[in-house]
């Protein structure tokens, strides 16, 4: 149940970025909405696929009713070798090299214009791969290139790093190609991957697409990456032939910021643009002895003899590599995983891609309702054989055209689909306290980069929107257990309104639960565009009443920012005074905001917030407790950087039982920018007891 909720929506200090200007140099894309295009394999009993059908041999209706096709042709794909190079004249050498095309055109929506063509697109996540990897994958492309293309192969080549950038259109020209892949900028977010694209206005017109303008986002979060992914693909949908995405990268590893509704969302696109993804695993054929290769440090404890180091390794690599073969598997794609031969990966794809039929019909449904249409495609002729197709497509919405009622429906249908949403990115946090034995306090932190919302303009520059925010957790057995639902409005003075690019709103509720396992799910919505974003997660609520040989901890909160209560600009229930000292992030009417990213500026203070359970008490006095807390950072290469501490903490909290609550504040000046592993070093010195909880943190 519902304990307490506060909201607030606070402009967060921005990160060193200019807000983005629009300029007119970037390319746009746009499709149609009323045309939908169907690709169609037709095979026989054996799976070879059937060639030589004509338009009148197909079927086609949408929820029931028949289309009528307007748009067809075969697509014939050979898997013969692509013709030698000519060698360079003379001429050839004193020519300027034909400049590569930076974005994907179609001439008209559902104009096939890639005839009897394999539509390749190597896609090089540069911001998940080290330099090795970024290497292999390099190779791998060169290697197809230049002996593996075929005949009617057709190339693309995106590139993903602080944001996603088009590099070449489809082309055949393997010389064009070749260098692409060649000038690579092998290096770049090996170290410090997902910085976001400032969009300054002194910096060059990289042709990056939007990811999200925060620095925040897009480092520690899975989410960008997907969501680069799902750009990708929708950039592809203005082709109607099929295409696949070979996606290199050293897997998508979980951070604890992932968003499950991204990752549907992603799948989605993709089917809808006919799009099927072929994941290659860079890192090739992996087998670290336990405890890590030379590059690691040694591992510590027993950990390396019992088998649990190895365990654990082996572990973060399946996890590196799940969402990878779920995107593969849903998609319609293969994924490549543990073999060094990563160019046979590429041919994987290659070979995938036989012939095939386009279809294209006018939708008799123009309701721009946002529903799901079902597609069927028969053959009329008899002919026993299978056809492969997309099951169907949700239709467009027009939000201006929602009455107040229909609006409601559409937050309500949205929270309790299948299907997620991701208009709106959102980054979400889920932490537990214990407040009694048996009942734990979770706050649930909700952030949106002001980068997309849209304000309702009015006299000097100043703005407003609202939000609608709905959450709902269940339990295992899929019981409610907890609700939320709260509309915020919000007034932008002309200051605020100039750097909204440049911020984020922050949400936050709470929740009481008992221990166990569940499932949440969060919806918001921002009222002016009609923009709606869900996230999905899975999270535990530990039972920490048994008896333990380390110290008991609540989560660990991580914070560069303290505001007072009074800042906030709504609230779903007014809190009563009791509420609010049991809170364990209000302290002095002063809250601690959750950096849900993690991300931190050398000018920032770093606040740190937890509580410490069952510490002994004093011999002397029974209400005193003596916990030593200090903090330690550690670089990527495993050495100790930065000491903080150490503090002691000796009282209890007033209406926690038998909880010492912690804070720390360190100033990050002296912190040199980069990637850190954060450790908190908590002792019970009168128990003897320890607890290390431990944070990947960027410092900028």
């Amino acid at each position: 149940m519902r304990k307490y909720l506060s909201v607030a929506l606070a402009a967060l200090t921005a990160l060193g970025q200019q807000a983005p200007q629009p300029t007119a140099a970037r390319p746009t894309f746009s499709s149609t909405t009323s045309l939908v295009v169907v690709d169609v394999t037709v095979r026989d009993k054996s799976g070879k696929p059937i060639e030589g059908l004509a338009q009148k041999d197909f079927a086609v209706t949408e929820d029931g009713k028949p289309q009528a096709i307007r748009v067809f042709e075969f697509q014939r794909l050979s898997l013969d070798p692509a013709p030698p190079e000519k060698p360079p004249s003379l001429e050839d050498a004193d020519a300027d090299p034909e400049p590569p095309v930076k974005m994907i055109t179609a001439e008209e929506p559902g104009k096939v214009q890639y005839h009897d063509k394999r539509l390749m697109v190597m896609f090089f996540d540069l911001g998940s791969m080290g330099i090795p990897e970024q290497l292999r994958a390099q190779e791998a492309a060169t290697t197809f290139i230049d002996s593996q293309m075929t005949a009617s192969d057709m190339v693309a080549i995106m590139m993903y790093t602080s944001g996603l950038q088009v590099l070449t259109d489809f082309t055949g020209n393997r010389d064009m190609l070749r260098d692409i892949v060649k000038d690579l900028p092998i290096g770049e977010m090996a170290e410090l991957a997902g910085t976001a694209d400032t969009a300054t206005d002194d910096e060059e017109d990289t042709g990056a697409a939007f990811v999200a303008d925060e620095t925040e986002f897009n480092i520690f979060n899975t989410d960008r990456k997907l969501q680069a992914i799902e750009d990708a693909v929708k950039k592809l949908s203005a082709l109607p032939e099929k295409k696949a995405l070979i996606y290199f990268s050293s897997g998508l590893a979980k951070t604890g910021v992932e968003n499950n509704a991204q990752l549907q969302a992603t799948i989605i696109s993709a089917t809808k643009s006919n799009v099927a993804i072929y994941p290659i695993d860079a890192r090739g054929l992996m087998a670290d002895p336990p405890g890590g290769g030379a590059s690691k440090g040694a591992s510590r404890g027993t950990g390396i003899y019992s088998g649990s180091q190895h365990n654990s390794q082996r572990t973060a690599i399946n996890n590196s590599q799940e969402t990878l073969v779920s995107l593969a598997a849903d998609t319609g794609g293969k994924a490549f995983l543990d073999a060094n031969d990563l160019s046979s990966g590429i041919v994987q794809a290659q070979q995938e891609y036989r012939s095939y039929y386009v279809l294209g019909y006018y939708s008799t449904n123009s309701a721009a309702d946002g529903r799901y249409r079902r597609i069927t495609v028969k053959l009329t002729n008899g002919l026993s054989a299978k056809t492969e197709h997309r099951d169907g497509y949700y239709a467009d919405k027009i939000w201006g055209r929602f009455n107040a009622q229909e609006k409601e429906q559409k937050l309500m249908e949205a929270l309790s689909a299948n299907t997620p949403v991701t208009e709106l990115p959102l980054a979400v946090e889920v932490d537990y306290f214990r407040v009694t034995p048996t009942t734990y306090y979770v706050p649930v932190s909700v952030k949106v980069p002001g980068s997309v919302i849209a304000l309702a303009q009015k006299s000097g520059g100043a703005g407003e929107t609202q939000f609608d925010f709905l959450g709902q957790i269940q339990d295992e057995r899929r019981n409610v257990v907890g609700n939320v639902r709260d509309y915020i409005k919000v007034k932008i003075d002309p200051a605020g309104a100039a750097k909204l690019a440049r911020r984020s709103f922050h949400y936050d509720a709470g929740f009481t639960l008992a221990p166990g396992r569940y499932r949440m799910k969060f919806l918001v919505r921002e009222n002016q565009s009609g923009k709606m974003g869900t996230f999905e997660a899975r999270f535990v609520v530990p039972d920490l009443a048994a008896e333990s040989a380390m110290l008991k901890t609540s989560s660990v909160i991580w914070s560069s920012q303290r505001e007072p209560l009074k800042a906030a600009v709504g609230a779903a229930e007014k809190a009563s005074r009791k509420t609010v000292n049991s809170n364990p992030l209000i302290s002095d009417d002063q809250k601690v905001v959750p950096s849900v990213t993690k991300v931190f500026r050398r000018s920032q203070n770093l606040y740190i917030a937890f509580d410490v359970y069952d510490a002994a008490p004093d011999p002397g006095d029974g209400k005193t407790r003596k916990v030593e807390v200090s903090m330690s950072l550690f670089n990527q290469k495993g050495v100790k950087t930065f000491d903080a501490g150490p503090v002691t903490a000796t009282e209890l909290a007033a209406t926690r039982p038998n909880t010492v609550p912690v804070q720390l504040q360190v100033p990050l000046k002296e912190v040199a920018p980069g990637r850190y592993i954060c450790q908190i070093n908590v002792v019970d010195e009168i128990g003897r007891k320890f607890a290390f909880p431990r944070a990947a943190m960027v410092v900028q």
